[in-house]
């Protein structure tokens, strides 16, 4: 894990992506304090989740399954659209 304070960061951005593309997470600083993590986004495609969800009905915990049903009534279609796999 490397820390690199806010002002690095933003000098050499391009750089920060390019090593959590690679794998790396990067700790940033302001003030000596953690103000944020920039690593590899998660590569688990849109599919794994719903399909994780069609399995999972009926075995979730009640209030767990109604969180996801709202959850599923305010994403509209464009929004479904742009999961990759979903």
């Amino acid at each position: 894990m490397k820390v690199t304070t806010a002002t690095e960061a933003s000098w050499s951005f391009a750089t920060v992506l390019d090593e959590a593309e690679r794998g790396e997470t990067i700790v940033v600083t302001r003030g000596g304090k953690r103000i944020a993590v920039i690593g590899p986004a998660p590569t688990a495609p849109g599919r794994m989740v719903k399909a994780f969800l069609s399995k999972s009905v009926g075995t979730l915990d009640a209030d767990f399954e109604a969180d996801v049903a709202a959850a599923r009534e305010v994403v509209d279609d464009e929004m479904r659209s742009t999961w990759p796999d979903a």
